[in-house]
C-alpha cells in the first residue's frame, strides 16, 4: 500500500522503510554467493575467476543503468510527497521511456563489445573464454535487470518498500533453484548461471507489472501522461544521468583494479571476487539505509517538510555508524572462516588473500555508512553534482591505490584502494549537505503532518472513478486536526473533482468531514 514518509518520527520512518531493503539486499546478495559457491564447488576456481573478472565490465553498464533508473524515481517520491497524483503518473510514463530506450541500447551494443573489453582489461587468457560467455550472457538479459529495479524504484518512491522485497525474494529463490539445475544438472557452465539470473528477474518484472495493474492504482499510466511525460524527460534525465554515470565512475575505478588483479595472477583474482561477494552483502546493507534516506528526504521535500529532513539524516547518521561498527566487528572477526565456505580444500592463500580484504574494509565501514546517508540526502533533493563529484573522487582513488600502491605493494596495496574512496568521498559531502541544510533550515514549512496511510478512492465497482487521495476516514476522526490542509480551504488538495458522467462539477470543501462524507456518497 502506498504510504507518505513526511508523518511520524523521522528514525522510526526511515528504518521501517529500510528494513525491507535491507532483507532485500540480504537475499540478492545470498543468492550472488549461492552462484559463487555453486560455480566455485562444481566448475572449480578457474570458473569462479572468470566471473569474478567480470564483475567490473557487468557494473560499468548494468551500474549505470541502476543508477539512472533510481534517479528517475526521485520526481515520483517528490510528487507523491506533494500529492500532485498527477505528476505521479506523468514521472512513471517519462521514467519507462526512458529506461526502454536505455535497455534496447544496452541489449544491442553491449554483447558486441564483451570479448574486446574483456582483453583490453587483461584478462588471463585461461579466464577469457568463460568470462566473455558470462558477460555475453548477462548483457543480453539487460532488459529484465532494468525494468525490475526501474519497478522497484517507483514502488518505492510510493512509500512501499515492503512488496519489492517479495518480488525480490521470490526472483533470488527462483535463482538459486535455476542455477542448480542449469549448472551442475544440465551442464550448461558459467552460460547457465547467467541465464537462471536473467530468467528470474524476468518472471519477477512479469509479477510486479500485474501486482501494480491490480493493486497500485496511482501508478496507472493514462494515455494523456504519455504525450505529457515528453515535457518532463529532461528532468528525469538531469536526475537520472548522474546518478547513472556516478556508477559508472566508480566501475571504472573497479576496472582499474580488475586490470592490476588480472596482473598479479588467478589467486588474486579469486580472493578480490570471494572477498567482494561477503563484502559486498555488507555495504548492500548500508546502501539500503541510504536509498531509504534518499526517499524519505524527497518525499519530505516535495511535502514542503524541510525540518524532518534535518532530523531524519542525523538520526539515519547515527543509526548507519552503529549498523557499521556492527558488521565490521563480524567480517574482522570472522572472515576467514566465512570465506572458507567459498572454496574447496587447498586453497589457503586464496582464503588468507580474502581475509586481509575483509580486514582492510571492515574497519572502515563506519565512513562507508556516513557516505551513504549524505549521498542519499541530496539526491533527494535533487543535488546531482556534488554526488557525482564523489563518484570522480573515488574513480581517483581507487586507480591511485590500483596503479601506485598495486605497484609497491601488490594485492595488499590494491585492498586499499575502497577505503580510500570512501574517505575522499566523505570529504566532499559533509561540507556540501552542511551548506544544503542551511538552506533548508531559511526555507518555510508549507505542509503539515500529514496521515501515514492514504487510501485511494475509486475506481470501485459500478461507481465513477474519482482521481484523488483522501486520508484514512478512522485516522481523521480519530483527530481531525492532524490533517495538513484543514485549516487552509485553499489548498488545491480539497478540491472534489467533477464526477465523470454526472455533470457534477467540482466542489471545494475544508471540513475533513463533510470531504469524506462526500467521497463515499459520490463513490
Amino acid at each position: 500500500m502506498p504510504k507518505v514518509l513526511t508523518a511520524g518520527r523521522p528514525w522510526h520512518v526511515i528504518l521501517l522503510f529500510a528494513v525491507p531493503l535491507l532483507v532485500g539486499n540480504v537475499v540478492q546478495q545470498l543468492y550472488h554467493v549461492a552462484d559463487a559457491i555453486v560455480v566455485g564447488r562444481v566448475l572449480g576456481v578457474d570458473a569462479l575467476a572468470a566471473v569474478g573478472a567480470t564483475g567490473s565490465l557487468l557494473f560499468l553498464l548494468l551500474g549505470f543503468a541502476w543508477g539512472m533508473t533510481s534517479g528517475f524515481a526521485i520526481p515520483t517520491a517528490q510528487a507523491f510527497g506533494a500529492g500532485d497524483l498527477d505528476g505521479v503518473r506523468r514521472s512513471v510514463a517519462a521514467g519507462t521511456m526512458l529506461t526502454a530506450a536505455t535497455s534496447v541500447v544496452l541489449t544491442v551494443g553491449a554483447p558486441l563489445l564483451a570479448g574486446p573489453a574483456l582483453r583490453a582489461l587483461q584478462t588471463p587468457a585461461e579466464l577469457l573464454p568463460m568470462a566473455t560467455t558470462f558477460a555475453v550472457v548477462s548483457f543480453l538479459g539487460a532488459s529484465a535487470i532494468m525494468f525490475f529495479n526501474y519497478l522497484s524504484a517507483i514502488v518505492r518512491a510510493i512509500g512501499d518498500s515492503r512488496t519489492p522485497l517479495i518480488f525480490l525474494t521470490l526472483a533470488c529463490v527462483l535463482n538459486v533453484v535455476l542455477v542448480v539445475v542449469a549448472v551442475p544438472w544440465l551442464g550448461m557452465g558459467v552460460a547457465g548461471a547467467a541465464l537462471a539470473t536473467i530468467v528470474s528477474q524476468a518472471v519477477s518484472v512479469v509479477l510486479c507489472l500485474e501486482y501494480v495493474r491490480r493493486r497500485v492504482p496511482v501508478l496507472h499510466v493514462r494515455r494523456a501522461d504519455w504525450r505529457a511525460a515528453r515535457a518532463d524527460l529532461g528532468r528525469h534525465l538531469h536526475l537520472g544521468l548522474p546518478m547513472g554515470f556516478q556508477a559508472s565512475i566508480i566501475a571504472i575505478g573497479t576496472l582499474a583494479v580488475q586490470v592490476r588483479l588480472n596482473e598479479l595472477g588467478s589467486d588474486a583474482v579469486a580472493a578480490y571476487t570471494t572477498a567482494a561477494r561477503v563484502d559486498g552483502l555488507a555495504v548492500a546493507l548500508l546502501a539500503s539505509l541510504g536509498l531509504a534516506v534518499s526517499m524519505f528526504v524527497a518525499q519530505n521535500h516535495g511535502g514542503g517538510r524541510p525540518d524532518r529532513i534535518r532530523a531524519g539524516v542525523v538520526q539515519a547518521s547515527w543509526i548507519a555508524v552503529g549498523g557499521s561498527v556492527l558488521l565490521g566487528a563480524v567480517l574482522v572477526a570472522a572472515g576467514a572462516p566465512i570465506v572458507s565456505a567459498f572454496v574447496g580444500p587447498g586453497e589457503e592463500r586464496v582464503v588468507a588473500m580474502a581475509a586481509h580484504f575483509l580486514l582492510v574494509n571492515g574497519a572502515l565501514y563506519v565512513v562507508l555508512g556516513v557516505l551513504f546517508v549524505l549521498r542519499g540526502a541530496l539526491q533527494g533533493l535533487g543535488h546531482t553534482v556534488v554526488p557525482t563529484a564523489t563518484g570522480v573522487v573515488e574513480l581517483v582513488c581507487r586507480v591511485g591505490a590500483a596503479v601506485v600502491l598495486g605497484a609497491a605493494y601488490g594485492y595488499d596495496g590494491v585492498v586499499w584502494g575502497n577505503p580510500l574512496a570512501w574517505i575522499g568521498a566523505v570529504v566532499l559531502l559533509v561540507p556540501a549537505y552542511v551548506r544544503a541544510q542551511k538552506k533548508l533550515d531559511l526555507a518555510p514549512v508549507t505542509g503539515g503532518d500529514t496521515p501515514e496511510t492514504f487510501v485511494l478512492e475509486g475506481p470501485a465497482q459500478g461507481s465513477a472513478v474519482l482521481d484523488t487521495v483522501v486520508p484514512d476516514v478512522d485516522a481523521v476522526r480519530a483527530d481531525p486536526g492532524a490533517t495538513p490542509w484543514d485549516d487552509d480551504p485553499a489548498d488545491p488538495r480539497w478540491d472534489v473533482p467533477a464526477e465523470e458522467g454526472r455533470g457534477v462539477p467540482a466542489q471545494r470543501c475544508a471540513d475533513p468531514e463533510e470531504r469524506l462524507s462526500r467521497d463515499r456518497t459520490t463513490g
